[in-house]
């Protein structure tokens, strides 16, 4: 990556203390995320985070204190195994960087079925490790205030990992007196506790009325603050909630919102079909921790005594862990899938084109004094902190890794049978649709396509890890046997109907890697390759910003690499996972004739179209 996001200038550092062995594996307004590993030797493999400093301070309005504070408060916490373990820090002019452990699963979310959810077993074992992992935080006295989709991960064996300690606060000391509340408006709206949005409007309204002077408290009325504990329980049942049902309960948790609305006007029994998928079970663990009083509203103590969280769950060890990665992989591989003769619920009739005022996902706000001061009042309660302010990714430069097809061709035979390009009557393909089929019937990460059952494929048998079943890599995605020329008017027509703004670019695929850091196995012996990138942007169902780019790429299947094919990855910069890969369906839907997947025997003789 030779220059930060939304940036043309800054390299990285020459002489960091480790070798970096990817490209850009994550990304988010200003950062970015890469693989790295001793400058010695292979392993082991860990997470680099780059923050690059003049443009965070600048775009994003963060201090160099900020930083300083993640690092700090993402150690304190980081010795249980539900947390990204944080391993080290550096830092020149232009960059700081945190040594993080790799979440070799990926994101969790992103193998969530969005508008369905998951298996209860699932959604318990995932929810059982978060209120640990949260717990454990807040027992140091740190409440992560920014506990979202986007923030969870998973580990090589299955098991939660959660990131991203940007909005942390501390807000006790152990061994001390007294406890901070906070004034700082943050999170994300589906997610936020409504507490909060009330004090950041009635210290907001305060600080109109009293004109203006200044922040610091001196003269008028004490400003109001939350507490960041009780904050951090609402947000954890939201989670449960899309664990549970796909979806969140609302956009925002404010009377002006009907679903929210109903919420509290029905005592926590709204009308919403949504709710009918929370098992009857697990309703008044919800209820109790989206009590919308924060003193009357579950601790963290409440839930773990609560019947639904100490079922027995034969995914789950008694310790709290994965009991069975390769299972519970296909579990949540085969609750994937892409009914292409029934559209799924659109939300692209919500959706427009967001301005930069329009964001929703509110900026960070320079926090003042130490981590046991009240944060300072907003500069507008409708703006939320975030660690991802509006500034936008999609004008950046991500140098993103190679396709999947192409960097297990580089290293190892595929699972796929061996297929040759044979030549059709069909001008707009590059292979036989049964080509392509029988190149992927053995691929896992494709079943979400054609409803073969995970459990019945030969590397399902052989599978070991949890990776084996459930990659790292995004599952927004999918192949193509048509040619570039006849796709790219599909997906273009696709963004059109679907309301996202899309600005294609053409690059090629060794193109700016003369400065990396790295030398990528996957391009030796390559040539240049023609890859055509889309960079994306749309709000998502709840109004919320989804910026990210798609990349459309020739790779080469089989393990002889005789099938010319194009896959088609869609790579989130910024938003909900969630909303990403509904998002991810709904184009997936409307370019079904360029996406080879067998006929069902009621299909009968017509290819559908």
């Amino acid at each position: 990556m030779g220059a930060p996001p939304n940036s043309q200038v800054a390299p990285l550092p020459s002489n960091l203390p480790f070798r970096l062995v990817s490209k850009t594996i994550g990304s988010g307004a200003y950062a970015s995320i890469r693989k790295a590993c001793p400058p010695n030797k292979p392993t082991p493999i860990i997470a680099v985070k780059f923050i690059h400093k003049p443009h965070a301070f600048r775009a994003g309005r963060l201090r160099p204190k900020q930083l300083q504070l993640e690092c700090s408060l993402h150690r304190s916490v980081s010795g249980h195994p539900n947390i990204i373990r944080f391993l080290s820090h550096g830092e020149d002019d232009a960059w700081l960087w945190m040594c993080l452990e790799l979440a070799e699963g990926g994101d969790l979310f992103d193998k969530i079925e969005a508008d369905e959810g998951c298996g209860v077993d699932v959604a318990h074992v995932y929810f059982v490790q978060l209120v640990e992992a949260v717990a454990w935080c807040h027992g140091r006295g740190v409440a992560h205030r920014d506990v979202k989709p986007e923030n969870l991960l998973v580990g090589g064996g299955g098991d939660l990992k959660v990131a991203d300690f940007g909005l942390a606060t501390q807000f006790w000391v152990p061994g001390r007196e007294g406890r901070k509340r906070c004034g700082m408006v943050c999170g994300s709206p589906p997610y936020i506790a409504p507490e909060i949005l009330g004090v950041g409007e009635r210290n907001q309204k305060r600080k109109v009325e009293g004109g203006g002077g200044g922040g610091g408290g001196g003269g008028g009325e004490e400003k109001e603050g939350y507490d960041p504990e009780g904050a951090d329980v609402w947000s954890v049942a939201v989670v449960l909630f899309v664990l549970l049902a796909g979806n969140t309960p609302w956009d925002v948790p404010e009377m002006g919102q009907f679903e929210f609305y109903d919420y509290v006007m029905s005592n926590g029994r709204p009308k919403d079909e949504l709710w009918s998928k929370i098992p009857a079970e697990a309703s008044s663990l919800v209820r109790g921790m989206l009590t919308v009083e924060p003193t009357e509203r579950y601790t963290l103590e409440d839930v773990k005594r609560h019947p639904w969280y100490l079922r027995a769950n034969p995914e789950m060890t008694a310790e709290g862990m994965v009991a069975n990665p390769v299972n519970l992989a296909t579990q949540m591989m085969e609750s994937l899938h892409i009914e292409f003769d029934v559209p799924p619920p659109s939300s692209a009739a919500s959706r427009h084109v967001p301005t930069a005022t329009q964001s929703q996902d509110l900026q960070r706000q320079p926090a003042a004094g130490d981590a046991m001061d009240v944060d300072p009042p907003p500069a507008g309660w409708s703006t939320l902190g975030s660690t991802q302010p509006d500034i936008s990714p999609i004008e950046g430069r991500f140098d993103w890794e190679a396709p999947l097809a192409l960097r297990a061709h580089a290293t190892q035979p595929t699972h796929t049978t061996h297929a040759t390009p044979s030549t059709t009557h069909d001008s707009r393909t590059q292979t036989t649709e049964a080509a392509l089929l029988a190149a992927l019937a053995e691929d896992p990460n494709m079943s979400q396509f054609s409803q073969v059952p995970v459990g019945s494929m030969t590397a399902t048998q052989q599978a070991r890890r949890f990776n084996d079943i459930a990659p790292a890599h995004s599952l927004t995605r999918f192949y193509s046997h048509f040619s570039m020329p006849h796709l790219l008017p599909l997906l273009t027509d696709a963004f059109q109907q679907t309301g996202v703004f899309a600005i294609q670019q053409q690059q090629q695929q060794q193109q700016q890697q003369q400065q990396q850091h790295f030398s990528p196995p996957e391009s030796q012996g390559r040539g240049e390759e023609e890859v055509v990138r889309f960079r994306i942007k749309t709000l998502d169902a709840r109004q919320q910003e989804l910026q990210g780019d798609v990349m459309v790429e020739q790779v080469q299947l089989g393990f002889d690499g005789g099938l010319g094919a194009l896959e088609v990855r869609f790579l989130k910069a910024k938003g909900d996972p969630v909303g990403w890969r509904r998002l991810f369906k709904e184009v997936a839907v409307l370019c079904r004739e360029g996406i080879p997947r067998p006929k069902r025997v009621e299909e009968g003789g017509g290819s559908g179209g």
